[in-house]
């Protein structure tokens, strides 16, 4: 099932921290903010986390 989550800042470094909806933050690396073809994010905004196998975030994609 995946990950749903909301956007708490969006760091000049392109890096994001997001509020996941059982309330545990989470720090995603500019890679993946890239990777999932974001130029900008906003807080509040709502979005998907996609893991890797070892639990890493990948990628930050659209809401499902």
């Amino acid at each position: 099932m995946p990950e749903q989550a909301t956007v708490s800042a969006h760091h000049p470094d392109g890096a994001a921290t997001v509020l996941r909806d059982d309330g545990v933050l989470v720090d995603v690396p500019a890679a993946a903010v890239a990777a999932g073809g974001w130029r900008a994010l906003r807080p509040g905004q709502r979005v998907t986390l996609d893991r890797d196998p070892a639990g890493g975030v990948r990628a930050l994609l659209r809401p499902v």
